[in-house]
């Protein structure tokens, strides 16, 4: 049996830079893969991995992933880690600003045969935002 936690680990890492995306694609997720987390302009399906990770790279080319906690319970596993990045190009609307964004995430994401059918996540949008420039600090 696989590892999901390392498999989610490299799913992760791997999505930050270097391998083409579609390679990606076909490695870690499933045909029927079904999205959870909402994210503008984008459909729920094998697709919207696809288009973020392309969009996330063209904004943010020096971009890294840094896992700090991976569990697992049964064939879903619980990954916490931090996305930073210089923002370089347009990214959800906010035009490249030129500066590093540190961010938190959290995903859950759900296997079968070694491929993610589903992801749910939560990503500190506000923090990104604020940083980004696109709306002041709250305070």
């Amino acid at each position: 049996m696989t590892d999901l936690k390392e498999l989610s680990r490299n799913l992760i890492e791997d999505a930050a830079g270097g391998e083409d995306v579609d390679v990606l694609i076909d490695r870690y997720f499933a045909e029927d893969f079904v999205e959870h987390e909402p994210v503008p302009g984008m459909d729920n399906t094998r697709e919207t991995p696809r288009q973020m990770f392309n969009m996330l790279r063209s904004a943010f080319p020096d971009l890294r992933f840094r896992v700090q906690d991976v569990l697992q319970d049964g064939d879903k596993v619980v990954a916490r880690y931090s996305m930073a990045g210089t923002h370089k190009a347009d990214f959800l609307g906010v035009p490249a600003s030129g500066n590093e964004i540190d961010v938190n995430v959290i995903d859950i994401l759900q296997f079968r045969d070694d491929k993610c059918i589903a992801h749910w996540g939560v990503t500190d949008t506000l923090t990104m935002m604020t940083q980004m420039g696109a709306i002041d600090a709250p305070g």
